[in-house]
């Protein structure tokens, strides 16, 4: 096997070099680094035509024509766009454009908002609504993935947990390494709900019955839910499910390109979540809110943070001119809950007073952390609730990468060292 995992025999120039030549549906798969079934997918869009073979028994395709789309999909999958080197990836899963964001073509923030988190990760991996899904976790993941979590320093964070569960959780599974969409949909239903179930308990007597989001709750915060509370996280996670190529994201698309089953991609997207700058800023936003809930003004906490040379968190997003439409829907909700409005108060408070400085709207992490803080929470549950929400998404690309050319995440290192031949160090 070459470095790139793929036969000498399977390069493309090698199959022109016979003009005429058919192959079979199998060596067309692997020409194409596909599965069977997704050739008939070209052949149904028009991409490839197909011919019966002699004897009846299965379709051909001209070797020529293969060599030609294999070539169009490395071009087409490469890791530069041609607008300056930024990555790009080819997906069907998430749109964002104009201040909204679309999961299949679906208005994201108005899909979190009338389905429950489980239907809209179905929705995400299948495109298919299934009205009323819950997932159930199996008592042999959650053992192993309960008992690894409870070895873990008392100082552990909460993905320093969930990325322990997830590898636990893997090893009790010994048909990990199917990766047929079937198999990898049934893992998907059962690793999310294993992931919550480890965490530690804050309210006690509580059952793993119900919605996910009723059983998230319990390890969040030691306050029994209203219903309005409990609604305002369930549409998080939805509203958090995915967000088109982030950094975790993209991690979990290197890992499933190079085929790592579902849960070694899950823990390769909570290993770049840790950042302060992705799944981690929620907790710095809480932490500002807090700081001007005890000042009763944000005037000298946002003083502070310039005079520091810090960013203010939770306000400004890349991707978004306007008002994140994440941040939207969850201030819209927030504001139903009585108990929730000294933190509103001050969010407003605080995206007014950095106005002075910079125009910069609220985004996602400024919302959740006035979920978090006027829900009992500790600074760390909006990364909690951001790593569970995600972790629909990660599954949903991997899955669409598995469909993908092997090892097509793979860019060139540009070597700017000294050139060789250099002395052997002495």
């Amino acid at each position: 096997m070459t470095e790139h995992g793929a036969r000498a025999s399977t390069n493309p120039a090698n199959t022109s070099a016979r003009p005429g030549r058919r192959l079979s549906t199998r060596e067309t798969a692997e020409l194409l680094g596909v599965k069977p079934e997704t050739v008939y997918a070209y052949v149904s869009r028009g991409q490839l035509s197909s011919r019966r073979d002699a004897a009846g028994r299965g379709s051909t395709f001209d070797a020529e024509e293969v060599a030609a789309l294999a070539r169009r999909n490395r071009r087409e999958s490469g890791t530069a766009s041609s607008g300056g080197g930024e990555l790009s990836v080819r997906t069907r899963l998430t749109l964002i454009e104009h201040d909204h964001y679309y999961f299949r073509g679906v208005d994201a923030a108005e899909l979190a908002a009338r389905h429950s988190y489980e239907e809209v990760a179905e929705w995400l991996w299948t495109g298919e609504p299934r009205p009323g899904a819950t997932f159930t976790a199996p008592k042999t993941s959650v053992s192993a993935a309960r008992r690894a979590v409870d070895a873990l320093p008392e100082h552990s964070g909460p993905v320093d947990r969930l990325r322990v569960a997830a590898v636990a959780a893997a090893a009790a599974d010994p048909l990990r390494f199917d990766l047929s969409e079937e198999a990898v949909l049934g893992t998907a239903r059962t690793l999310i709900p294993t992931l919550v179930a480890a965490l530690p308990l804050s309210s006690r007597g509580h059952r793993d019955t119900g919605p996910l989001a009723h059983r998230l709750w319990a390890r969040l915060s030691g306050r029994a839910p209203d219903e309005a509370a409990l609604r305002a996280l369930d549409t998080a996670l939805g509203l958090l499910a995915d967000h088109d190529l982030a950094a975790s994201t993209l991690a979990v698309r290197v890992a499933a390109s190079a085929r790592a089953h579902a849960y070694a991609a899950v823990s390769a997207g909570l290993g770049a979540l840790e950042g302060p700058l992705h799944g981690s800023a929620s907790a710095l936003a809480h932490r500002l809110l807090t700081d001007v809930l005890d000042h009763g003004s944000a005037v000298p906490v946002i003083a502070e943070e310039l005079r520091s040379g810090r960013g203010i968190p939770g306000l400004g997003h890349r991707l978004y001119t306007g008002e994140d439409p994440r941040a939207r829907a969850l201030f819209t909700l927030l504001a139903d809950m009585p108990h929730a409005a000294p933190a509103l108060a001050a969010a407003r408070d605080i995206v007014s007073t950095a106005a002075r400085h910079t125009p910069l709207h609220a985004n996602v992490d400024l919302a959740l952390a006035v979920f978090t803080a006027s829900s009992g929470m500790p600074p760390t549950a909006g990364e909690t609730i951001f790593a569970v929400a995600r972790t629909a998404g990660w599954i949903a690309h991997a899955l669409e990468e598995y469909g993908e050319r092997p090892l097509r995440m793979r860019p060139s290192g540009q070597y700017v060292g000294v050139r060789p031949p250099q002395p052997l160090p002495e």
